[in-house]
């Protein structure tokens, strides 16, 4: 877990559908990351070797000025320029990616850009060939979502695509608090504390009884501030969190649908659906 703006959450490993179903994104492993850097690096050893033999041959008989210009050009262009571009036409993959089913994505999900490739290969310059890695290495067993630091500069991760995304299945509200709820007053609760909140419903069963205790009297205490009035008194805060986001997603759908509906009214059909 880590604590994010005062809230409890889990490893933000998670995705939230517009129509506020939880996706568990699958985070690349460190080791699939090393293995999938190593793979590149080999190949772009080999490529070096070659460029390198290749050029010495042609500027063999040049001045050093120009032997030295060739070289930053083939080093500039083996470390950055390249892989930027192979990253970017393959929408966020590298021959080490493509060996081990990893992908770069943005911190939303989406392909990377041009900008997003550029800031990742230029501090990751810095961190595998000046600091042979072991910043990479580190930051990425730190961070929840294995992030090296060209990753964090970027606003980008690294995802497999081997395994399936798995949706969470929505919370029930309890019929206890159903007529509760149905009357409250919700207030919005902040991103970390709804994820934490969604997380903490799906794997409390794999929680030590304390750490389950602990955290859903944490979480029901923080999630009560939006909610006007309080539940009744003598209900356990899991059936609580249950029905509040429960109750949330019901109104998010029914808001939804209602807006799908007037649109449907005021706008002409879509030529292109």
């Amino acid at each position: 877990m880590s604590v994010d703006g005062g809230y409890r959450t889990y490893a933000g490993d998670d995705l939230v559908t517009g129509e506020g179903v939880s996706v568990e994104v699958p985070v690349a492993s460190v080791p699939s990351r090393v293995a999938s850097r190593l793979i590149d690096l080999l190949i772009t050893f080999a490529l070096a070797l070659g460029s390198f033999f290749g050029a010495g041959m042609l500027v063999g008989g040049m001045s050093d000025a120009v032997a030295q210009a060739t070289a930053i050009l083939l080093l500039v262009s083996l470390t950055v320029i390249l892989p930027v571009a192979f990253e970017v036409l393959t929408k966020g993959r590298s021959p080490g990616k493509y060996a081990l089913g990893l992908c770069t994505v943005r911190d939303d999900g989406g392909p990377i850009t041009l900008r997003h490739s550029v800031i990742r290969h230029l501090v990751g310059f810095v961190e595998f060939y000046l600091l042979q890695g072991a910043p990479a290495i580190v930051a990425a067993v730190v961070h929840p979502r294995a992030k090296r630091l060209g990753d964090m500069a970027a606003g980008t991760y690294v995802m497999s695509l081997r395994h399936r995304l798995q949706v969470t299945v929505p919370p029930e509200a309890p019929p206890a608090l159903e007529r509760w709820v149905r009357a409250a007053d919700i207030g919005p609760l902040p991103a970390s504390l709804a994820i934490g909140v969604r997380q903490f419903l799906t794997r409390s069963g794999g929680l030590t009884p304390q750490a389950r205790h602990h955290l859903g009297h944490d979480l029901g205490e923080q999630v009560l501030r939006h909610v006007s009035p309080q539940p009744p008194p003598g209900i356990h805060p899991e059936w609580v969190l249950r029905a509040v986001l429960a109750e949330r997603r019901r109104r998010d759908l029914a808001r939804m649908q209602a807006e799908a509906a007037r649109a449907r009214r005021v706008l002409p059909p879509d030529p292109l659906a």
